[in-house]
């Protein structure tokens, strides 16, 4: 049986055409500047509340509220946006004043189980949460 898939092409001409493409994708790859921070130990949507409010916003007032905020999340996104910040400066050669948050999102890492002994030799399980975070820098 022939394994035909939308427009009538092959499967396997599909993929080869998707290879052909690959070097042109490297070459336009985004040059915005960005930092991510892989395995965070902060559940996703307890990093989402503070990125929500840092979303959109020029440097100088993300790191503001970041200061400020009384979340343990706000002081790993401290860290990662000044990491993001020096990586503008450093290989874009972009200024720190035009610079706002483009893009920041949090996605889900890998849950570490563990045990919490319980009455009666019951064992509840406790899942510990990780994220990978990501912050993308634009100028103005």
């Amino acid at each position: 049986m022939i394994d035909y898939e939308k427009g009538g092409t092959l499967k396997w001409q599909r993929d080869i055409e998707a290879r052909l493409r690959e070097p042109e994708m490297r070459i336009n790859k985004e040059t915005r500047p960005s930092a991510k921070l892989s395995y965070a130990r902060v559940s996703v949507q307890k990093a989402c509340y503070v990125l929500d409010a840092i979303r959109g916003k020029d440097v100088q007032t993300a790191l503001g509220i970041l200061t400020y905020n009384p979340r343990y999340a706000s002081s790993v996104l401290k860290k990662l946006l000044e990491s993001a910040i020096a990586n503008a400066e450093n290989n874009n050669g972009m200024s720190a004043e035009n610079l706002y948050i483009a893009e920041c999102y949090a996605n889900k890492g890998p849950t570490m189980k563990r045990i919490q002994p319980r009455a009666q030799g019951r064992a509840y399980r406790i899942e510990k949460r990780t994220s990978h975070i990501t912050i993308v820098l634009d100028e103005r």
